[in-house]
C-alpha cells in the first residue's frame, strides 16, 4: 500500500490510455444518460483534452451511457469503476487514488450531469500551474451565472452551507456545495489531510476539502463558473430531497466541529 493511503476503496481500471498530461480532469458518474454523453461533446468542442487527460470514475452505471464508442468520440483516457461501496466521496477516491499513482500534478473534477459550464476547466488548470492547491468554482462571485438554481438549494447553500465552512475554515467561500473543483497533488498527498480514509463514503469528502484545506495554510482561490440546472427537465441530482439535504446539513455540522479531522499527525 501506497505510504498515506490507508483506505482506497475497491475498484478496476477498465480503461486507461497512459498519461499524456500534468493534469486530468476527473468525471464522477452513475447513470447520467444522455447528460455525461453532452458534456463530453462540450468538452470535446473546447478542445479539454489537449490540455488534461480525462478521466470518468464510474459508480456503477447500468443504462449503457459508457460506451467505448462514445468514449474513444471524446477521447476519454481512463476509466475507473468503483466495485466497493459507498457513493460520491468513495468515487472520488478512488479516482483521486489512481491519479497519484499515474504522476498527475493536479486533479480538476466537474459532476457528469452536465450542470456545469466546462468551458472553466482551462482557468482552473492553469490556477494549478500558477501554484494554487484547491479551485473551487462559485456561482455566486463576480462573473459566475446561477440558472434555475432550486430555491431552497440556493438558500441553504448562501445561507448556512458557505457561511458556515466560512467561519470554521477562516476562508470566505461563496459556493461550498460545487463537485466543480481542483486540487494540487501536494494538497491530496499531504497527510494532514489525510483523504484516505473510510470515513469518507458518501459526500463527505467535499464539505472536509473546504473546512481543512485552509486551516492548513493551503492556498484557496474560488472561480466563477456557470451552473445551470434544466428549466423543463428533472433536477440531475443523487441527492434525495428533504432527507439528502437533512444528511448534508448534519454533515456540514459534523464537519465544522472537527470531527473528520484526522488523528494528530506528528
Amino acid at each position: 500500500m501506497t505510504p498515506g493511503r490507508d483506505h482506497v476503496p475497491e475498484h478496476v481500471v477498465e480503461r486507461w490510455r497512459g498519461r499524456s498530461k500534468d493534469h486530468c480532469v476527473v468525471i464522477p458518474v452513475i447513470n447520467e444518460g444522455e447528460r455525461i454523453g453532452r458534456l463530453l461533446s462540450r468538452m470535446s468542442a473546447l478542445g479539454i483534452a489537449e490540455i488534461a487527460d480525462i478521466v470518468i470514475v464510474d459508480g456503477g452505471s447500468t443504462d449503457g451511457s459508457l460506451a467505448p464508442a462514445r468514449l474513444d468520440a471524446a477521447q476519454v483516457a481512463g476509466l475507473v469503476r468503483k466495485t466497493g461501496p459507498g457513493k460520491l466521496s468513495a468515487q472520488l477516491l478512488c479516482a483521486y487514488a489512481f491519479a497519484l499513482d499515474q504522476g498527475y500534478r493536479g486533479v480538476v473534477t466537474i459532476d457528469g450531469n452536465n450542470k456545469d459550464d466546462p468551458d472553466a476547466i482551462p482557468a482552473f488548470v492553469q490556477a494549478l500551474k500558477d501554484g494554487w492547491d484547491f479551485v473551487q468554482a462559485s456561482r455566486y462571485v463576480k462573473g459566475g451565472v446561477a440558472e434555475n438554481t432550486p430555491w431552497l438549494r440556493d438558500l441553504a447553500i448562501r445561507l448556512i452551507h458557505a457561511p458556515a465552512l466560512s467561519l470554521a475554515s477562516g476562508f470566505r467561500w461563496t459556493d461550498t456545495t460545487q463537485g466543480f473543483r481542483a486540487y494540487s497533488r501536494r494538497l491530496l498527498e499531504d497527510p494532514r489531510m489525510a483523504i484516505f480514509r473510510p470515513q469518507f463514503r458518501d459526500y463527505e469528502l467535499l464539505a472536509y476539502m473546504n473546512y481543512r484545506a485552509p486551516r492548513l495554510g493551503f492556498r484557496c482561490l474560488e472561480l466563477p463558473t456557470a451552473r445551470r440546472y434544466p428549466k423543463d427537465e428533472k433536477t440531475p441530482t443523487k441527492i434525495k430531497p428533504f432527507q439528502g439535504e437533512i444528511a448534508l446539513l448534519r454533515t456540514l455540522a459534523l464537519v465544522c466541529l472537527g470531527r473528520f479531522n484526522p488523528p494528530r499527525v506528528s
